[in-house]
């Protein structure tokens, strides 16, 4: 059986394509499903059970009871969209890239996200300006995340460790794979800072005035802000959790958004959508701490930026921000997520479940509620 794949992703950190066809990967096989499948995302589900008529008022979950007719639907969701089966599927290297196919995918997403990121905060910087100005920074990283995002649909485009935690939590994707994407995402973002170090090696040289390499903070010919973000001057510790914090909400709550189709939804627009979150993001909250909102995409080029010489400021400028951009967009994706769960989503969700899903941390009401579910009925699909 052919098996192909569709999830939620990010963003952005994303993220997220709704051109990606349905999955077998997370927990069930949608061509043996017999009911549309809920949530933003293509996640591990029970199994289901059998398909009342199609002319019943409402449909079967996957839990077994009756769905909202709120909750995320379309195309790409409930159904399977038709492609070519892959060739010579039994060779070696066809059955190693299917094994490791969605890392590769989050792999290269942040790869392209960061050259284009990066890539123009080289090109902005290094001219001095004459090529670009902050607004053209902010195009450079929603394209990024706009083009990442069509390249790694298989995978679900999270782009964004921090949103795919917030996918574990709110959208049942499997814990066990979240280490996986982190560390392909990191790595991906790592090579992408390399390639453009590589690329615009003499524009260094010439900017910095020879082969030293400098941090914001301790010189004024500074060029590790080309790879991870650094703070304005007059940031405090707090102001610098806040603002990751702020646009790592929005970012996710956005993202959710655009993936209910219960709601408005953007459908095929996803990654256009996701454009105008990032530029809305970098033009409108970007100054103070240069709207990292992503562990790999700072993480990683950090690190790279490490090796490469740039010594051990890169850790310890603006006071030691640099734990800000990779604890703070997990505290702000998840507040986002909750949020749009708890105000707005209908579908299948903790939040949609009694004490908001935290009863499963109590032992007696775990054993209370055990095997039970609570999906819409009738009279409620009826509102």
């Amino acid at each position: 059986m052919e098996h192909k794949k569709d999830d939620l992703g990010l963003a952005i950190d994303e993220v997220i394509t709704p051109m990606s066809p349905p999955s077998t990967a997370h927990g069930y096989n949608v061509e043996n499903s017999a009911s549309p499948q809920l949530g933003s995302s293509h996640i591990e589900q029970f199994p289901a059970k059998e398909s009342p008529s199609t002319e019943a008022p409402s449909t079967l979950s996957p839990l077994g009871g009756v769905t909202s007719p709120f909750a995320e639907h379309g195309a790409l969701i409930d159904g399977k969209r038709k492609g070519k089966k892959a060739a010579n599927a039994g060779l070696g290297w066809p059955r190693i890239r299917r094994a490791f196919r969605e890392p590769l995918s989050e792999f290269l997403g942040v790869f392209i996200l960061i050259m284009f990121g990066d890539g123009v905060v080289a090109q902005v910087v290094l001219s001095k300006g004459e090529k670009g100005d902050y607004q053209s920074i902010s195009w450079g990283w929603g394209l990024g995340v706009m083009l990442g995002v069509y390249c790694s649909g298989i995978s679900g485009a999270h782009l964004n460790p921090a949103v795919t935690f917030a996918n574990c939590v709110f959208r049942k994707f499997p814990w066990k794979k979240f280490p996986t994407y982190v560390l392909a995402q990191t790595l991906g973002a790592m090579c992408a800072a390399g390639v453009v170090y590589a690329n615009y090696k003499s524009a260094i040289d010439q900017y910095e005035g020879g082969s030293m390499r400098t941090v914001p903070g301790f010189s004024e010919n500074a060029t590790a802000g080309i790879f991870c973000t650094y703070p304005a001057e007059f940031m405090t510790k707090t102001g610098q959790f806040f603002s990751e914090f702020i646009a790592s909400t929005l970012l996710m709550f956005l993202i959710y958004a655009l993936k209910d189709d219960g709601n408005l939804g953007a459908g095929a627009f996803t990654p256009l959508g996701l454009f105008f979150i990032i530029f809305g993001i970098g033009a409108c909250f970007g100054w103070e701490t240069g709207y990292a909102i992503n562990l790999a995409r700072d993480f990683g080029p950090r690190l790279m930026s490490y090796f490469l010489g740039y010594g051990h400021e890169v850790w310890s400028a603006g006071n030691y921000y640099f734990w800000v951009p990779m604890v703070a967009p997990f505290f702000g994706c998840t507040f986002g997520g909750f949020l749009y769960d708890a105000l707005l989503f209908t579908g299948q969700s903790p939040i949609n479940t009694p004490y908001w899903g935290f009863y499963r941390l109590v032992p007696s009401l775990r054993k209370e509620y055990e095997g039970m579910t609570w999906d819409v009925t009738k009279e409620d699909s009826e509102v």
